[in-house]
């Protein structure tokens, strides 16, 4: 039985999964759907009230019948390697590859149905509550008096994106910014805006959920710190317990979402409350692992690998 990893070149993260899974002897193969068509080829058959289809990468061949899981790490944009690649092709190639992968038996690590619902940082608060999180008030609207209101009832509150980078620009920061209520909302008309009351915070904290295993890490940060992407202190990540609360909640979460992987983040103050901020379905944890010795890709690996 196969795993499949769809993944960009270059992906050190990966790298340690397929580490972890050549030392289990478990068969992999590894694709960029951006090189289909090319280095990859697929072929599906549906007849006779019957299903067949095998891929291809490189000379390595895998069957659905034979397909043990799938990782969604950060794969490419279907065709965009193709000599003549257009939006027509890689909607083809989008539809060619996953509806032959969603006829598979495979288990996901994430379903793409469910990764893309995640991705939705309004729907991430509303499960996030749900679930017994503690939530800072946040509010996401197009009406400048509305945006007005929520910043002097809360003084302190921070824009961020709800989005992420944009999907052609991965490279690109949006950073998380600390804005007063005396801050021009006139611009709110012109697209969505979300703001969200600032949490002072003594540590970010990164909690890796791989299934049912919780691996989490803290890092000490400077009061007046707003976005820990920018953190250049030098500080590292430690190791730290989950309070029972946490999990219970994180467990909720992972229930409700459907994702067998979730990277969250929360910031905590200085009372040691856990803020929820966000959860991304296809977080890095490679940086976690270096930092503490936490076993990530190793948890990954024996999901894919069950």
């Amino acid at each position: 039985m196969t795993v499949l990893i769809l993944t960009c070149e270059g992906d050190v993260t990966t790298d340690m999964v397929v580490t972890e899974l050549h030392g289990r002897g478990v068969p992999l193969v590894r694709l960029d759907p951006a090189d289909l068509p090319g280095r990859a080829v697929l072929s599906a058959e549906y007849a006779h009230g019957d299903f067949a289809g095998h891929l291809s990468v490189d000379g390595f061949l895998v069957s659905m019948s034979g397909l043990r899981s799938v990782w969604v790490r950060r794969p490419g944009r279907p065709a965009a390697h193709a000599p003549e690649p257009s939006r027509w092709l890689t909607a083809e190639v989008r539809q060619a590859l996953f509806g032959m992968l969603y006829s598979a038996s495979a288990r996901w690590m994430n379903h793409p149905r469910d990764a893309e619902q995640a991705r939705h940082k309004p729907w991430q608060l509303r499960v996030a509550h749900a679930g017994g999180f503690a939530v800072p008030p946040t509010v996401v609207t197009t009406v400048p008096r509305v945006a007005r209101q929520f910043a002097q009832e809360y003084r302190d509150v921070v824009v961020k994106s709800a989005a992420g980078p944009p999907p052609d620009e991965p490279l690109m920061a949006l950073p998380t910014t600390l804005i007063g209520p005396d801050a021009d909302f006139s611009s709110v008309r012109a697209g969505p805006v979300l703001l969200q009351r600032y949490i002072p915070k003594k540590a970010d904290i990164r909690l890796t959920c791989v299934g049912a295993r919780l691996f989490a890490a803290r890092k000490v940060c400077d009061p007046d710190q707003v976005d820990g992407r920018y953190d250049d202190s030098g500080r590292r990540w430690d190791p730290t317990g989950v309070p029972d609360r946490i999990a219970e909640s994180v467990h909720a979460y992972t229930r409700r979402t459907g994702l067998a992987y979730a990277a969250f983040d929360f910031a905590e103050d200085a009372d040691g409350v856990w803020w929820f901020l966000e959860c991304n379905q296809g977080g890095q944890f490679g940086f976690v692992e270096l930092d503490t010795g936490l076993p990530i890709a190793a948890a990954v690996a024996d999901w894919l690998a069950q």
